[in-house]
């Protein structure tokens, strides 16, 4: 999913005779605001849409505090992300490179399971909703939806798709809002669930995947620097050779002022983002606690998109029943579409980086020949043959889910390392934002830790 921005914006002579545009300002802010919320969308199929509503038919608003506190935090690990981004020009496995082939290796290879498995999963879930008015059965539409999604990405021919795909996020994001709103709970309620605590028969097998996919897993926040550098931010304007980050030291002290200004702009989108996943979330949260915990239910594998149609079902009628199923599908079916899109560009980009490290070219290095590779063949066949083996859409998300939250605290630490490492002093995170990135990082951290002692019967 590439975002593509105007990179008309005035002229400023670069290190190598490019330019460096100004930031926006006024209005015209809102024109560059759009990375953030394709970050916000990328996990909509997984975080709000079905964990969310599976966490609070379980625990009601017990993990309120959780949910709140891990959205926070990912606005801190994002915001890095996005600063080095915005400061470098390139996305964050062409600076993890500085670090060693290494980094390269920690950040793809948990990254293979999670796109197979999560593909999988979401393309399983969105078949979900497709049999409950077409013949056949999970296994059929799950293929289906995958060699569709598969067509548009490598082809290209999927920016209409995501455009209505959009609109119709932003309706559920409404309707979901306006249910919950109806059913909204008393606020000594909301209050209790503030409190920090874990139950104890809290299941982190169910915590954890919740908590990674929540706005977005790792995989969606590296994603974010792809958006960032294609829509035009900061030191994306700079040509450099083999994707090489920017060199600073070299920048005028007007250019880095610039630089700035485009810091500002990134913290703008992405606390666009977090606001407005925080509400969507918020409003699943009480749809799910409201009208599916006393019925007792949890969507769970093939009845996904069965549970999921009772969250508007249950306000709006059978209207909002068929409307909510509709968009479980395009919202599970078009996260494939972006995920098969995301993890083609990383993996293009990560093997095209140490495929250069071993002397290697051609094709080997050519990014769009290697995206397309990696969607056919990882995100295309692998996901298939994994769920014939497998089967359980939610079982694979819940897997997929738990390597991404585990994976947050390593992309935290390598990015803030490179942000100190890379940029100057006066583009650096404070000592206080270091602080709390950190402690962001050292929250998934504990929650995998606890997901694995809970996991051996520690």
């Amino acid at each position: 999913m590439t975002f593509h921005g105007n990179r008309d914006y005035g002229a400023m002579q670069g290190t190598n005779g490019k330019e460096i545009p100004p930031p926006p300002s006024g209005f015209s802010r809102l024109v560059w605001l759009g990375p953030g919320f394709l970050w916000m969308v990328s996990a909509a199929g997984s975080g709000e849409l079905l964990f969310t509503p599976r966490i609070a038919a379980q625990y009601g608003y017990s993990l309120l505090w959780a949910m709140l506190a891990a959205v926070t935090l990912k606005w801190f690990i994002n915001r890095e992300i996005g600063r080095l981004a915005v400061c470098t020009g390139v996305p964050v496995l062409d600076g993890y490179k500085k670090l060693g082939n290494w980094a390269l290796w920690v950040i793809l290879v948990p990254q293979l399971v999670v796109a197979a498995a999560s593909i999988a999963g979401l393309a399983a879930s969105a078949a979900t909703a497709l049999i409950l008015f077409l013949p056949g059965d999970v296994r059929l539409w799950m293929i289906v939806s995958i060699l569709s999604s598969t067509a548009l990405v490598v082809w290209g021919k999927y920016k209409k798709v995501e455009a209505t795909a959009r609109i119709l996020a932003v309706v559920l994001a409404i309707a979901s809002i306006a249910a919950a709103v109806a059913v909204f709970p008393t606020f000594s309620e909301l209050a209790a669930g503030l409190v920090p605590r874990l139950l104890p028969d809290v299941q982190y097998v169910e915590i954890l995947p919740w908590l990674g996919y929540m706005l977005s897993g790792a995989a969606g926040m590296m994603w974010y620097s792809y958006w960032i550098t294609s829509k035009g931010y900061g030191a994306a304007h700079l040509q450099r050779e083999n994707n090489e980050p920017a060199n600073l030291q070299e920048l005028s002290p007007e250019q880095r002022s610039r630089l700035k200004g485009w810091l500002t702009q990134m913290t703008l989108d992405t606390s666009v983002a977090v606001i407005g996943a925080l509400i969507i979330t918020l409003a699943f949260l009480i749809l799910g606690a409201e009208l599916l915990r006393p019925r007792g239910l949890v969507p769970e594998e093939e009845q996904v998109a069965a549970t999921l149609g009772i969250l508007l079902g249950g306000v709006f009628g059978v209207f909002g029943f068929w409307f909510m199923i509709i968009a479980v599908f395009i919202g599970f079916w078009d996260t494939v579409l972006s995920d098969q899109d995301g993890f083609g560009r990383l993996f293009a980009g990560g093997t095209r980086i140490l495929a250069r490290s071993f002397g290697l070219a051609g094709r080997w290095t050519d990014d769009e020949f290697l995206r397309k590779a990696f969607v056919i063949v990882l995100v295309t066949i692998v996901p298939i043959a994994l769920y014939l083996m497998i089967g359980n859409p939610v079982t694979l998300l819940k897997m997929a889910g738990a390597i991404e939250a585990a994976h947050i605290p390593v992309i935290t630490f390598l990015t803030l390392f490179l942000n100190l490492k890379l940029l100057p002093a006066e583009m650096r995170p404070s000592l206080p934002v270091i602080i709390v990135t950190g402690s962001a990082g050292l929250f998934f951290a504990a929650f995998a830790v606890f997901y694995l002692v809970q996991s051996f019967g520690l």
